[in-house]
C-alpha cells in the first residue's frame, strides 16, 4: 500500500521510538542478564512513550498461540520468533532482539543482534555481514527497482562472505498492520518480483546463518532454529521509498 507523506511521517516517529528502545536493549545485553528482562524494559520505555506493542498476542493463524511478549530475543542458532523466557545471557552468547512499535495507528519494525560480552571471530564476522548485507539491501531500494534486486544484494553479499541467508523467513511491507504486502525475500534476482513504488514503506530484514540456511520450528511454535545448530544474526529496519532513494525510518 502506498503511504501519503503525512503517514509516513507518523511512521517515522513510531521508527524512531523502535531505534531508541533497541538502543536501551542492547545496554542491556550483558552476561548474567535474565531475558525476561529484556521484556520488562520494552514494556516499561512503551507505557512512558504512550505506543503500543504489534508483537504481543499476535497470532498470525487460529492453530497458533498468540506470541506472549513485546520483543523477540533469539539466541545463538535461533533465528527469529525467540520467546523471552528465564534463560540467562552467557558470556559469548549473540542475542538477536526485534521490536516493533505502534505510533498513532502505524507500526515501526527492527531488529539488531548484539554481543554478550566476549564472542568468537566467527560470531561476530556474522553479525558484521549480516549488518552489513542490510545495508546493501537498503541501498537498492529505489523507485522504480524491483524487490529482487533487494534480495540478490542481501543474498550475494552474504554469500560471498561464506553464509547463508534464510529463505522460510522474509522481509514485508509495513504501515497500519505489521505485515502488509509486497514480501521482502533475502535472496532473489535483479529486475524480479513486485516493482518498487515512491511511497511504499517495506521492512528489509536479512536472517543469515553461518551453516546451512534450512531451519526448524520449537514445541512453542514461535522460535525458529537453524536445521544443523549453526550461528544465525537477524538485522532489520523499516525503509521508506522516496522520490531521492531508501528513507530509513527506524535509525536513532
Amino acid at each position: 500500500m502506498i503511504k501519503t507523506p503525512g503517514q509516513i511521517k507518523i511512521m517515522r516517529q513510531a521508527g524512531r521510538h523502535v531505534a531508541e528502545v533497541l538502543h536501551i536493549l542492547r545496554e542491556a545485553v550483558y552476561p548474567g542478564q535474565v531475558v525476561n528482562e529484556l521484556d520488562r524494559i520494552v514494556y516499561r520505555e512503551f507505557k512512558q512513550r504512550g505506543v503500543g506493542s504489534p508483537f504481543i498476542n499476535y497470532q498470525p493463524r487460529r492453530d497458533m498461540p498468540p506470541y506472549p511478549a513485546r520483543v523477540c530475543v533469539s539466541i545463538n542458532d535461533q533465528i527469529v520468533h525467540g520467546i523471552p523466557g528465564n534463560r540467562v545471557l552467557e558470556e559469548g552468547d549473540i542475542v538477536s532482539m526485534d521490536l516493533g512499535a505502534i505510533h498513532n495507528g502505524y507500526v515501526g519494525d527492527a531488529a539488531i543482534t548484539v554481543a554478550c560480552g566476549r564472542v568468537s571471530p566467527e560470531a561476530d564476522a556474522l553479525i558484521r555481514v549480516t549488518e552489513a548485507a542490510l545495508w546493501e539491501g537498503i541501498r537498492r531500494s529505489l523507485p522504480g527497482g524491483h524487490v529482487g534486486d533487494i534480495g540478490h544484494a542481501v543474498q550475494t553479499y552474504a554469500e560471498s562472505r561464506g553464509m547463508t541467508v534464510v529463505r522460510e523467513y522474509v522481509g514485508h511491507g509495513v504501515g497500519r498492520k505489521m505485515h502488509e504486502d509486497p514480501q521482502i525475500p533475502n535472496y532473489g534476482d535483479p529486475g524480479t518480483g513486485v516493482r518498487l513504488e515512491v511511497g511504499m514503506v517495506i521492512a528489509i530484514e536479512p536472517m543469515v546463518n553461518l551453516g546451512d540456511w534450512h531451519t526448524k520450528i520449537d514445541p512453542d511454535q514461535w522460535t525458529i532454529w537453524t536445521m544443523d545448530g549453526s550461528l544465525s544474526a537477524h538485522f532489520e529496519h523499516t525503509v521508506a521509498i522516496t522520490p531521492d532513494g531508501p528513507e530509513v525510518l527506524t535509525l536513532l
